[in-house]
This record gives C-alpha cells, structure tokens and sequence, in this order.
C-alpha cells in the first residue's frame, strides 16, 4: 500500500473512530436531556401511547388516571374529579409537559425509572404491554372536600396536616382548573384551553398553597411570640402596648385594629387580642438576630415540600429597628406561603417539634411491589416542650376568648391565631387564619388566606373569613 492510500484509510478509521465514540457518548451521557427536549416529539409520542401508573388519594382514590383511549396514542390521562386535586396532581400535556406529581414523578408513572427496569425487560420479554408505577398520596378526601367546598370562589388556598408526621392532609387553591382539559388528546383544542388559563388575570395554574408567598400579618405574632419565650419570657410577662407606637427613626406610626386592653400587657393578652403594637416592642426586645433564628426553626428561608415546587417563605436580612418591628407582626418584607404558616402551627402543636411536611407516602410497581417509601421526619426542634406548651395554651384563648372566636368547634378545643395583612394601600388586605385541634392531642393543623378580603381594612379579616374555613376543615379532619 503506497503512502497516500495509508494516509486516507488512517484518516478514514480515525474518523469512524470519532463517530462511534461519539455515538457511544450520545447513548450513555446525552439520551436523558436530548428526550427531554420540548423539541423531541418522539418522545411524547411515546409518553401518550403509555399505560401510565396512577396517583391516589388515602383510600386509594384514584385522583389520576389512565384509561384506554381509540386514537393515535392507545391511551388517555384522567382526572375524576376534575380541579379538586390539580393542585397536587398538576397536569400532563402533549405540548405544555406537566406540573405537580405528574411531573416530578414522571419516569415513575410513565415506567422508564431506572428502578422499574426489571419489569421492563419482563414485559418486553413476555410480549405485555408495559404500566407504569403508581404513587400514593397522603391527602385525605374528605379533607381536601372540605377545604375546597369551604374556600368556595374565593381567591386563596388551604393546607392542612397532621402534626405528627408532617403528611399533608389537604391542599387546595382557588380558582383552580381541570387538568383533563389540558390532557386532552385533540392537541389544539388542548393548546387553546392552555391559552385561555395563562391569560386570566386571576391565575387559576398558580399553586397559592405552595408556590406563592404572602405578607402573613398578626399570624407571624406567633413566631414573634415564640422568639419571646425562647429569651426568657412568660404568657405573663408585661410589654408595653401604647395605642399607636412611633417607629424608631420615623415620624411614622403604627396603629392597633383593635383595644388591647390597657397600655402595658401580657404577651398572652397582646396574643389573644392581635395588639399590634405590643408585639411590634416585643420583636423590639427579642431583636432581629433571635426572631430571624427562631422564624427559621419554623422553616423560614427554606424551600419544602419539593414534589410540588415549593417556594421559601423569608424573613428579611438586615433590618434596622423600624423595619423590625413591622417584620415583628409579619410586615414590611416578611413573607410566607399558606404551607409555612400550617407548619407554624404544626410545631407548635407538636410539642416544639416540626416534621417535614410530605405529600408522597409511596410509589408502588404495578404488582404493588414497594419502589419508594416515605416515612415521618423531623425537620426541627422550634420550642421546648415547655414553651410549646404555654404557646398552645395562648393560641387556645385567642380562639375561646379572643380574635379567633369563629374557628370555635363545639366539644374540642381548638389554638388558632388570625391575620390580616396589608401589602399595597390600593390593595384589599389578606384574610389569615392558621390553627390546630384537638388542643390537648392534636390531629390537624391548617392554615388558610383568603386574598384580596372585601372587608374594612382595620378589621379583623382573619376572624372573619379564614376561621370559619379552617374551621371546617378541622372538622373535616376530625371526623374521618
């Protein structure tokens, strides 16, 4: 061979060399992202022609659904109950992915996790038609009825959970949609039902419960309250609670929506009452660095609950003594989601201990095999038992004696704590109502906000319009 046939056929190997090295690379390192392109329509070619797993509500409701479908793609994604569950379940769209569980646990459902490949290579051996895991939820129905029928048109959310093990019990958001709309197989009539809910002014595909945070107002009095305990102080020790208090460094002052009952009080009066400028002195006293630690024992400046995309709720960094006594009654920039302010609750409830809220509890294969399970875990240690304990027993004369007298469930007795937040002057305030039942072995805690409450802005919102939902709730919760 003469030498310029030897240095094409060096050039020509070297070549194919590079190619199945690259080929090689494609198949091991790149499949993943390159099937996960919104390009690759394929791929979702392949997800629609799947037998995919379901998701279930206790009980084994099933809240989504896979049935068989006489089109292109064999199969249909069903949601029973239409936008009762979407904002847990989210939605699975041809040409807008998925949301929620759908998305999260998406090899699971759709049967190309790695852990389900075993029962691949048998149903591919065994010529069947291959199903995808299913996955269980810890959402009670007639916990989750009970907070959508009782949040009704209003625009807001409610969570509950059990304190014990952190398992969400319910999560709802409204408005809300129908996810089988989005699901459907006619890809246009899909495209365009998409369209419509990104474009309204109220929206319905936002998460409120998970995603969205919100000044909590006088529901924070509780950390606040807690920080306090924590440095020493008792429901009985005195804090001055001047009817508008001037804001250090400002010519600003603080109002209060309602009588304390004197000028210096107890920090379990200025609790039961919702008296804004005790609690604004008493962040004062704590400071910033002792309210900030104990906000974060609660799970502040955290993202939780990731399965569904969950935001963190903040407590601002670097305040100076004005903004800290805003930041005191959950103003200025403090912020948290509905999910945040049920955890707060939780704690408390849980004798200072916060479990780590979880709305999966297991994934099974399809002959019900155990892929995934989810046991209880504690996330912090909040509050002493001891302190815990003098926090219930405040929360519960808010509720017996206090602002939160609508949250009253005949023979239980229920902790609660009500909030009404203001964000922007031309903006109607936030409704707030976060609360926990029984008071002596608690089994539910829940947290509810109603947006935008049509009610005088010096009012108790809270009182008004979120106790009577997580009333009904707790209710709800109790009775199951």
């Amino acid at each position: 061979m003469n030498g310029p046939i030897r240095r094409v056929a060096v050039v020509a190997m070297l070549m194919f060399a590079l190619l199945l090295a690259n080929g090689t690379y494609i198949v091991l390192f790149r499949q993943g992202p390159l099937d996960a392109m919104p390009q690759n329509r394929r791929v979702r070619d392949a997800e629609f022609a799947q037998n995919r797993g379901s998701i279930l509500a206790a009980g084994k409701l099933e809240i989504a659904a896979t049935v068989p479908s006489k089109d292109r793609f064999d199969y249909q994604r069903s949601y029973p109950a239409g936008s009762l569950y979407a904002p847990v379940t989210g939605y699975f769209s041809y040409d807008h992915g998925s949301t929620g569980l759908e998305n999260t646990y998406n090899t699971q459902l759709a049967g190309t996790a790695d852990s389900l490949f075993v029962r691949r290579m048998i149903d591919l051996a065994t010529n069947r038609t291959p199903q995808g895991a299913s996955v269980q939820t810890t959402i009670v129905p007639k916990v989750q009825e009970a907070a959508a029928t009782a949040l009704g048109g209003q625009k807001g959310a409610v969570v509950a959970l059990n304190p014990k093990t952190g398992a969400v019990l319910a999560l709802v958001t409204s408005p809300g949609f129908d996810p089988n709309s989005l699901a459907s197989h006619d890809v246009d009539k899909a495209d365009r039902a998409y369209d419509e809910l990104a474009g309204e002014s109220t929206q319905p595909l936002s998460n409120r419960a998970a995603r969205e945070i919100y000044p909590p107002g006088s529901t924070f009095k509780l950390v606040t309250a807690a920080a306090a305990l924590a440095d020493g102080k008792s429901p009985d020790s005195k804090v001055k609670a001047p009817n508008r208090l001037r804001l250090p460094g400002t010519s600003t002052y603080l109002p209060n929506s309602t009588n304390c009952g004197g000028t210096t009080v107890t920090i379990e009066q200025a609790l039961k009452v919702s008296c804004n400028t005790a609690f604004a002195n008493l962040g004062l006293e704590v400071g910033e660095d002792k309210l900030r630690e104990q906000a974060q024992l609660f799970g502040f400046d955290a993202r939780h609950l990731t399965d569904l995309g969950g935001v963190a709720s903040q407590f601002p960094d670097s305040l100076d003594d004005a903004q800290l006594a805003l930041s005191s009654i959950g103003q200025y920039d403090v912020a948290a989601s509905p999910l945040q302010m049920a955890m707060v609750s939780s704690a408390i409830a849980n004798d200072g201990v916060l479990m780590d809220p979880y709305v999966v509890s297991s994934v099974q294969a399809p002959d019900l095999t155990p892929i995934e399970t989810r046991k209880p875990r504690v996330l912090s240690t909040a509050m002493t038992p001891g302190n815990a304990e003098a926090l219930q027993q405040m929360m519960g004369v808010v509720v017996s004696q206090g602002t939160g007298s609508n949250a009253k469930i005949s023979g239980v007795e229920v902790g609660g704590k009500t909030g009404t937040a203001q964000s922007d002057p031309k903006r109607k305030p936030f409704a707030w109502f976060t609360s926990f039942a029984p008071l002596d072995d608690p089994q539910i805690a829940v947290a509810v906000v109603v947006e935008d409450a049509d009610i005088p802005r010096n009012d108790i919102a809270g009182g008004r319009l979120a106790a009577p939902i997580a009333r009904a709730v707790m209710q709800a919760g109790l009775s199951r």
